[in-house]
């Protein structure tokens, strides 16, 4: 692969005039059995550069162990682009925001409670070193300069929007090039955060979604020459929980992309293909209220979130044609789906008889944080005994981020993080009844100040204004189910439970999974857990993979925190419901 170079004109590929035409495409995002289709269709829209952020805290989930199989297999999407011919611009972080789970930083790091996350705290420095130490070197034949893909290498993220450390990004930097990184470096901003995000000696580019002409002009006082690149060329957004579907006008995206290209600037689409946050991996944003984001990723981008090219991708395409050369081969407009109606999900177990099965419980004098036990995601099972009958007011001073409360099991209230809830009353039954909250991580914020978002029961709780000791804490961390005691329970329990079905498919084809009555809680589908779902809205469906699929015999699994849909079934739909639309 040729090297990219920084002139006062422009970038130059091994010395000819070059414009990145680049998409985000995040393979953690993606199925690794999808990576080689999604990295296709970016070539056939007019790319010639994907970008991908690196998550850290999916790669080193303890400090002590460093991942790079399966769905991380980054050497392995670097070398599939690679062979489709697309270069790569990369985001390592540490911080990546993404709408991710805590901005891709790991929650061991507040397992410390003085730790400054995106600081020059020591204890985060050497986290950092130890990062880049196990991340980079395998990656350096990925590298321009070894004939790899990886064009330029990005410093922090967005960091003019969080604080104005400059000597903090020179460690980043300077820790990047002392593993191996020899490629140019490049920081992203918003045009109004440009001074205090860039650096010295590094390239400045800037990130919009719309008025190009004029953010390109305030990139361009602010680096009087050299390249413009918008880093993040804002095509569509995100979602959360309780809004609506956001979506953005294609024609007037374009028209964006034309005005953009007509400068001579490069982009970055953010998204081209947006993906989905499986498992427990959405982010949230806590601007006084704590709002999470949905499980889908779609983004409203040019491949929507099962890969299949939306008007954006034929618009875009249009705009890009104007200025470099694409493919003659065009995609096909949909790929086919896997559909079955009405799958009954005919085992069952509660999650408070299943808990045993799931975590060991700890015990100590007060609640403990997930951090605290040492789990990253999922739920907290907290419990503890309340000493007298009678009239009582629970104060739970700080919910992270939605408990559900029970007295000797039965539900009695339920209290959010972003209604602002801290407190119930209800009646004790008998002296000893005991007390068990249900703690959801329901996803760490990822940007700004709050990043430093520890999960659990923080802070006092108080019975009668009385603090309430003696607890056990039990970390239900969901990464495996197949110690469910399925056998155990009722067939049909009740409150928080697990509902397990078979179905038979003919195919392993993309297919989205919809719960039709059922209210909250999580899904699986061989094992594979693909995300978060609620009757809030405003997404109504999950998207499943094809690979997650078999021909023959398969299995669903759902949690439902409240009440399953009606006669536990559930259907599997060739098109997604991903909620109304802003209006």
């Amino acid at each position: 692969m040729p090297l990219l170079q920084i002139e006062d004109d422009g970038f130059r590929l091994d010395g000819e005039p070059f414009r990145i035409l680049s998409g985000g495409l995040h393979y953690f995002r993606v199925h690794p059995g999808l990576w080689r289709d999604r990295l296709h269709k970016a070539r056939l829209m007019g790319l010639n550069t994907v970008e991908t952020y690196v998550p850290w805290n999916l790669h080193q989930p303890r400090p002590d162990e460093f991942r790079t199989d399966g769905g991380l297999d980054l050497t392995g999407f670097l070398d599939l682009a690679a062979a489709e011919g697309l270069h790569v611009l990369l985001r390592p972080g540490p911080y990546i925001c993404a709408e991710w789970e805590g901005g891709g930083l790991p929650s061991w790091l507040l397992a410390d409670p003085a730790m400054r996350l995106r600081s020059r705290d020591p204890n985060f420095l050497a986290a950092v070193d130890d990062y880049f130490g196990r991340l980079l070197p395998p990656l350096r034949d990925r590298l321009a300069s070894r004939g790899g893909p990886v064009l330029a290498v990005q410093v922090e993220n967005e960091y003019g929007a969080y604080g104005e450390d400059t000597a903090y990004l020179e460690h980043l930097a300077g820790s990047l090039r002392r593993h191996g990184v020899d490629v140019p470096l490049f920081t992203c901003d918003q045009p109004a955060d440009l001074e205090r995000g860039a650096l010295a000696g590094v390239l400045a580019t800037a990130n919009f979604g719309s008025r190009p002409a004029a953010h390109l002009a305030t990139l361009r006082t602010a680096r009087p020459s050299g390249p413009l690149l918008c880093a993040e060329f804002w095509i569509g957004w995100f979602d959360r929980w309780g809004g609506n579907h956001v979506v953005r006008d294609a024609e007037q995206a374009s028209q964006e992309l034309d005005e953009l290209l007509a400068t001579g600037a490069s982009v970055n689409f953010y998204m081209f293909h947006g993906g989905t946050n499986f498992g427990f991996m959405n982010g949230a944003n806590d601007k006084h209220t704590y709002r999470p984001t949905v499980t889908s990723y779609d983004y409203d981008a040019p491949l929507d979130e099962a890969g299949d090219p939306t008007e954006k991708f034929a618009a875009f395409r249009r705009v890009i044609a104007k200025y470099a050369p694409v493919p003659a081969e065009f995609p096909p407009p949909r790929a086919g789906k896997f559909s079955l109606e009405a799958v009954e999900l005919t085992d069952g177990i509660g999650l408070l008889e299943a808990a045993p099965a799931l975590g060991d419980a700890v015990a100590s004098r007060r609640p403990l944080t997930m951090e605290e036990l040492g789990q990253d995601y999922g739920f907290v099972l907290y419990e503890a005994n309340l000493p007298e009958a009678g009239p009582a007011l629970l104060e739970l001073e700080r919910v992270r981020d939605r408990a559900q409360v029970f007295l000797d099991g039965q539900p009695v209230g339920v209290l959010e993080r972003e209604g602002h809830e801290h407190s119930l009353t209800f009646a004790v039954p008998r002296p000893g009844t005991v007390l068990t909250v249900l703690v959801e991580n329901q996803g760490r914020v990822n940007y700004g100040q709050g990043i430093h978002d520890r999960k659990g029961l923080l802070g006092r709780v108080l019975l009668n204004g009385s603090p309430l000791d003696g607890w056990t804490s039990r970390p239900l961390p969901l990464t495996a189910l197949q110690d469910l005691p399925f056998d155990a329970g009722p067939a049909t329990p009740t409150g928080p439970a697990f509902h397990r079905g078979t179905f038979e498919a003919d195919r392993a084809a993309d297919t989205f999974l919809h719960l039709d009555g059922w209210t909250k809680g999580s899904a699986w589908v061989n094992g594979f857990a693909l995300g978060r779902y609620w009757s809030r809205g405003p997404q109504r469906s999950l998207y499943v993979p094809g690979p997650v699929l078999r021909r023959g015999a398969n299995e669903v699994v759902v949690l439902e925190l409240h009440a399953p849909g009606r006669d536990r079934k559930v259907s599997f739909r060739d098109t997604p419901d991903l909620g109304p639309v802003e209006d």
